[in-house]
């Protein structure tokens, strides 16, 4: 099995699994406070792995882009 279809499939069982416990929330499932907080942690916590692996598989380059220094010493105004 190839890693790009470890994590495809990684991603698919994240999503399953945040929709289940938002089902579990929005249908009433929750009879305490301290379950509902227990499972909107495990709902974060899945949500920012997601982002994780994705902001991997982007392979995005944060320091792309213009610079401008303000503090030039040729600065026009004196």
């Amino acid at each position: 099995m190839s890693l790009e279809s470890v994590v495809y499939r990684l991603q698919r069982n994240l999503d399953k699994r945040i929709q289940q416990l938002a089902i579990s929330v929005t249908s009433g499932g929750v009879d305490n406070m301290e379950t509902y907080k227990y499972i909107i942690g495990q709902i974060n916590a899945l949500e920012a792995t997601k982002q994780e692996i994705s902001n991997l598989l982007n392979d995005k380059e944060q320091n792309e882009g213009t610079v401008v220094d303000i503090n030039s010493k040729n600065s026009l105004t004196k």
